[in-house]
């Protein structure tokens, strides 16, 4: 994978919740890795709106390294759940009861004005996937299968 192609997957923003809401998400039991793989990133944290000014989405830091994410009326924990040079990252409802994790990958624009985001579609990680290897496993196997992503939406952070 080329720098820049990683360049635009590095970053997480919580707006991964919203990717949840606005797409079909792969939505599943388990996240990708139970743990952080890595820091919350400063540039994600703050108020976005996406292109249409339609969606609201707002980034804090719960913890050196999870994001609370609040998207039109919800709330959401995330981390980063990076494999190899791919930025995942785990999603997890925490308003509903069954706490669903859906995977999102992202890309920060350099000056950190503008947020993209991707989901995993359930087209290739079904929904009946009970286990973290086997996420990992098919994310691993299907990453240059043009059916691992979803639709793009696009954010801008607000001043």
């Amino acid at each position: 994978m080329s720098s820049s192609n990683s360049a635009w997957l590095r970053g997480f923003g919580l707006t991964i919740c919203l990717s949840i809401l606005a797409f079909t998400a792969c939505q599943d039991e388990v996240p990708i890795t139970s743990n952080p793989t890595g820091k919350v990133e400063q540039r994600l944290l703050g108020d976005w709106t996406s292109a249409d000014g339609k969606e609201k989405l707002k980034l804090r830091r719960l913890d050196d390294s999870t994001y609370i994410v609040y998207y039109d009326g919800d709330l959401f924990r995330a981390y980063h759940s990076d494999l190899g040079d791919t930025p995942f990252a785990s999603v997890q409802d925490v308003n509903s009861n069954d706490r669903k994790y859906a995977f999102v990958v992202w890309k920060l624009s350099d000056v950190g004005s503008y947020l993209r985001l991707r989901n995993v579609s359930d087209k290739v990680i079904p929904r009946e996937t009970k286990d973290s290897a086997t996420i990992v496993a098919l994310l691993t196997k299907n990453a240059g299968n043009p059916e691992l992503f979803g639709e793009e939406i696009e954010f801008r952070k607000e001043k």
